[in-house]
């Protein structure tokens, strides 16, 4: 086979390599061609970059928020053994501890405040049989701030404070602190001694009774006219859709208003037949308030002072030099949590409506 010697490369005379023969020059150097894109050295694909997936965020961000839930619940439920730590866990309620003393022999303080209704003089009745069912009570304050409420409200506080002086024999004093009037003090008068704070708002001795006329803003302004059927002619009095009549007036006064009012003058010479006569208590029970001095001079209270004052006379009526004074609180309930924050705002439904409506004869200061 011949070989064409333009085609076969030589070697020159300073041994170079050359394709033209001796002593021709060497070809300038080229770079190797550029590999691919996406190729190694290896001619392997490369792996492409990698961009952040949003589920990656999302579950990012669940997970931060779960391991702070779980964080807040862990400090909720020390919370709640710390809470039951500082009180002894009684039935319903917790005693937390006002003065230290032995646990042997015990004040009980049982609160009532705001507005006296069913669930006030309920309440009362559940920490009244919590005191009794405890050996180690010696005495009881009864703290009021209230301006009063309901008659039957105020009147089963009256009656149950009554019962367990009666029952225990054991020395009760009411403790008014800022405001124990018409109700308020109705349910002072069970207790055998009462002590007032010296800015106390107390008396107003009797009865108020109100509702509202809508007639004429029904008809008027909405063309609304309402129709009443009744079976006898009282049977409505009063009406929220008509002015009551002066007949209509003295009805009410002689049904209701009177016989409530009776009843408050009874249970406050019962309550301070020590001090004062029935023909005394008369012309204090104007309806009008009086500051704490006023009832001191008027004898509606015992003393002036404050809580130290009326744990001092608890003491020595129930002939002890030390006690552990304590207060019934409500444990705390996560379910009580939500259903308050869930009660928040007003609900109309027809029970509030006609509860609204409706003429109330109340032991009740109105100026609270």
């Amino acid at each position: 086979m011949d070989y064409d010697r333009q085609d076969v490369p030589s070697i020159g005379q300073a041994g170079q390599y050359s394709p033209q023969g001796p002593g021709a020059p060497p070809p300038p150097y080229s770079p190797p061609p550029a590999m691919p894109a996406g190729y190694g050295p290896q001619y392997a694909m490369a792996e492409p970059p990698r961009r952040r997936s949003g589920w990656r965020i999302i579950w990012g961000i669940f997970t931060a928020l779960s391991v702070a839930a779980n964080i807040a619940l862990l400090l909720m439920v020390i919370g709640v053994f710390a809470f039951f730590a500082a009180g002894d866990y009684r039935g319903t309620f917790t005693e937390k501890v006002v003065e230290s003393g032995p646990r042997t022999d015990k004040i009980a303080v049982i609160a009532i405040e705001g507005i006296i209704d069913t669930d006030q003089a309920q309440r009362v009745y559940e920490e009244l049989k919590v005191a009794r069912e405890d050996k180690a009570v010696k005495g009881l304050i009864v703290r009021i701030n209230s301006p009063g409420g309901s008659i039957s409200g105020s009147d089963r506080i009256y009656n149950e404070i009554s019962k367990f002086r009666k029952e225990q024999g054991k020395p009760v004093v009411a403790f008014m602190q800022g405001m124990a009037a018409s109700g308020g003090y109705y349910s002072s008068v069970a207790c055998e001694k009462i002590v007032a704070e010296p800015t106390v708002i107390t008396g107003s001795i009797g009865v108020i009774m109100g509702h509202f006329v809508f007639g004429e803003l029904l008809e008027k302004k909405l063309g609304v006219q309402p129709v009443i059927l009744k079976s006898g002619q009282k049977k409505d009095w009063p009406s929220s859709f008509t002015p009551p009549t002066d007949e209509q007036l003295q009805y009410l006064q002689e049904r209701i208003i009177t016989p409530a009012f009776e009843r408050f003058l009874d249970v406050v010479t019962v309550g301070r037949r020590d001090v004062l006569t029935a023909e005394q208590i008369r012309p204090l029970a104007d309806g009008g308030i009086y500051t704490a001095p006023q009832a001191k001079d008027n004898k509606l209270i015992d003393q002036i002072g404050y809580l130290d004052e009326a744990i001092a006379l608890v003491k020595t009526m129930a002939g002890l030099t030390k006690a552990e004074v304590v207060e019934y609180r409500e444990p705390f309930s996560l379910i009580g949590l939500l259903n308050a924050k869930t009660n928040v705002g007003i609900k109309l439904d027809r029970s509030t409506l006609l509860e609204l409506c409706m003429p109330q004869a109340m032991y009740l200061w109105s100026g609270y």
